[in-house]
């Protein structure tokens, strides 16, 4: 009989089960396009949504649909859908709630691509949208219109790690009846369960954490059944955003370690961020782990782990910043986030490069901020090798007077 798991337990055992016929417990690979029924009644109740199946691979697959059920099970939602990407993701959880003549307020912290999204994809859909300090709840409340239609924010932001009540904004939109969309993917559903705190849908690059070992694109959407279906029918299928039976596994192969690696990520983290603090070369840290952080006692009442990504500003700025991550032997530079290995990137010319300056720096993305995808390596390691680069970046002369 089954007993209330732990988290760590729920990502190994949460709905898998050895194969009915083989015994298997590795998870079943079925690839299928098509699926046949035992008569046509069947076949129509499965296409109404009547009855649980798969009909046609465009909108799902049995191995995909074994981790949805696991990622909502760890989320605490009704249901989930597993899509190709996390702009898949955000995409479609935006438009399951936007139509032509609607409006959202978004948080001001946001990645990337989300940012890319809202102001050029979203406008050819007759979507309008307003960048909001969702820190300031008094703020976003004014901000809200006759047809606003929901609020999405993401916490912690990506790259400077605000932290955002999600209780407080959840329970502010409540008396408007505008839904909560949370981009949870820097925590992932270890860390924070953004739906039992009060918000109605949840977001996840899967790419991350989730898979967490960088050979998978995946997103995923949680929150109630009805939601997820029309996602799943409307949007997932007739856009053909659909994650594959491979990648489904891989994920599902990756998530047996999640607990394990995002305790070492964030124990990493913590131990870098110090170190980064506490050096002279280093203008700000951006970690929720610090005390230092403005919204560090809300991360600890909010968060279970202050996650694995450290934001930070060299002193000297853009050039200094560059030469920095050039210098570095054991990280390397990349785009993405939550891999075994320590990755670095620029914002402002990388992720972020979508973004106008004038408005990066509205965000408090500077010239010279760097975000660092804290991995598994060993801290000690992870630190000599920003110990080196930050040694070797400034000549003795430019180290008297920057330290003074």
């Amino acid at each position: 009989m089954k007993t209330e798991w732990s988290m760590d337990t729920k990502i190994i055992h949460e709905s898998q089960f050895p194969d009915p016929q083989t015994g298997a417990i590795s998870q079943t690979l079925v690839p299928a396009v098509a699926y046949a029924f035992p008569d046509a009644e069947t076949a129509a109740a499965v296409v109404a949504g009547e009855e649980e199946g798969v009909y046609y691979g465009r909108y799902g697959n049995p191995t995909s649909r074994t981790l949805e059920k696991k990622i909502a099970a760890l989320e605490g939602g009704e249901d989930a859908l597993g899509v190709s990407s996390g702009m898949a993701a955000i995409s479609i959880a935006l438009l399951g709630f936007l139509k032509h003549g609607d409006h959202v307020l978004v948080t001001k912290d946001v990645y990337g691509g989300t940012y890319s999204f809202l102001t050029s994809l979203a406008p050819r859909f007759g979507i309008e949208f307003d960048f909001v300090d969702c820190t300031d709840i008094d703020s976003m409340i004014k901000a809200i219109r006759p047809n606003t239609r929901a609020v999405y924010i993401e916490t912690p932001s990506n790259p400077r790690l605000t932290i955002l009540d999600i209780g407080q904004i959840s329970e502010a939109c409540k008396a408007y009846q505008l839904p909560v969309i949370v981009d949870n993917t820097f925590m992932s559903p270890c860390l924070q369960k953004p739906l039992e705190l009060g918000a109605d849908v949840v977001v996840h690059s899967a790419t991350k954490y989730i898979n967490g070992h960088g050979d998978v694109l995946a997103g995923f959407i949680v929150g109630k059944k009805d939601t997820i279906q029309f996602m799943r029918k409307k949007l997932m299928g007739d856009l053909g955003q659909n994650l594959n039976a491979w990648d489904a596994f891989l994920i599902l192969r990756g998530m047996k370690t999640m607990a394990l690696r995002v305790e070492r990520h964030c124990s990493n983290a913590q131990k870098i961020a110090e170190y980064l603090e506490s050096h002279p070369f280093i203008d700000k840290v951006f970690y929720p782990g610090l005390k230092s952080h403005p919204q560090h006692e809300l991360a600890k009442t909010q968060m279970k782990g202050m996650g694995g990504i450290v934001s930070f500003e060299v002193k000297g700025g853009l050039i200094e910043g560059k030469k920095l991550i050039n210098s570095l032997q054991l990280a390397m530079i990349s785009f993405s986030l939550g891999d075994p290995e320590t990755l670095v990137q620029h914002p402002a010319s990388m992720t972020h490069a979508s973004i106008p300056q004038e408005e990066r720096m509205k965000f408090g993305i500077t010239d010279g901020l760097i975000r660092v995808s804290v991995g598994l390596e060993d801290a000690d390691d992870i630190i000599g090798d920003f110990d080196q680069a930050l040694s070797a970046l400034f000549s003795a002369s430019e180290t008297k007077i920057i330290t003074k």
